[in-house]
C-alpha cells in the first residue's frame, strides 16, 4: 500500500498499522462536508478504517491498495469496490478520469500523486490529508525524509487550486500513533462563487 500506513510487506511497522481499526480523528472531524450519499475515494487503504466507517454512514467507498488481503472481506460487500495497484510504480492512474465526493488519504505520503489527487475531486469534493512531517524522525517510522512532509507542504500542494478549510502542522500524542503530523481539508470549490467578489462558499466548522 504505502510507505507509511499499514500494508506493505509483512512487517512490525505493517502490523503496528493494521492493528489501527479507529478512523482518525481528523477524519471524521471533517467528513460532514463529504456529499450526503457521494463516492469516496480511500487511497493507500490499508486494513480500510477510514473507508469502512464512511461506508457505514452510506458512501460508496473505492478502496485503493497494492495489497488488498486486509480488505478481502469487503469484495462482497454492497457500496465496496476494492483495487489492487501499485500507487507508486504503475505508469498509468488506476481510476481513469473518475471524480468522486472525496478523497482519503491517512499516514501515506507520495508527491507525484498530488496532482491526480485533485484532479479526482467532482466540484465541491472534499480532500482530507494526514500523515507524517518532518521531526518525527525523533519519534518513529518513518524517519526517511522522502516521506514527511515539510512544514506547509500540503498547503503549497492545494494553492490556488483548492479553498483550504482546516490546516494543522505539530506534535501529536494521543493519535493512533504520536509523532509529527500534518492535517489539511479543502475543498474543490475555487470556481463555484455565487459572490460579486468572487470568494468560494464558506463551510460549516465543527463544535469544539
Amino acid at each position: 500500500m504505502s510507505n507509511t500506513d499499514a500494508v506493505s510487506p509483512p512487517d512490525d511497522k505493517a502490523s503496528r498499522h493494521l492493528r489501527i481499526t479507529q478512523p482518525s480523528p481528523w477524519v471524521l472531524r471533517w467528513a460532514h462536508l463529504i456529499e450526503p450519499g457521494g463516492a469516496v475515494l480511500d487511497l493507500a487503504a490499508g486494513g480500510g478504517r477510514h473507508g469502512r466507517w464512511l461506508l457505514d454512514h452510506g458512501h460508496p467507498i473505492t478502496f485503493v491498495d497494492r495489497t488488498t488481503e486486509p480488505l478481502e472481506d469487503l469484495t462482497e460487500q454492497d457500496g465496496a469496490e476494492v483495487i489492487k495497484a501499485d500507487l507508486e510504480n504503475s505508469p498509468t492512474w488506476p481510476l481513469g478520469d473518475r471524480r468522486f465526493a472525496a478523497v482519503i488519504v491517512v499516514n501515506y505520503l507520495h508527491r507525484d500523486l498530488f496532482p491526480q489527487l485533485m484532479a479526482s475531486l467532482q466540484p465541491g469534493g472534499v480532500l482530507i490529508y494526514e500523515t507524517f512531517a518532518r521531526g518525527n524522525e525523533g519519534y518513529s517510522r518513518p524517519r526517511n525524509p522522502d516521506h514527511l512532509l515539510k512544514s506547509g507542504e500540503l498547503l503549497d500542494a492545494v494553492h490556488d487550486k483548492l479553498q483550504v478549510v482546516a490546516f494543522e502542522h505539530g506534535q501529536v500524542t494521543n493519535a493512533d500513533i504520536p509523532g509529527i503530523k500534518q492535517r489539511l481539508c479543502a475543498v474543490n470549490d475555487l470556481s463555484l462563487s455565487e459572490r460579486e467578489d468572487g470568494d468560494p462558499p464558506t463551510h460549516a466548522l465543527p463544535q469544539i
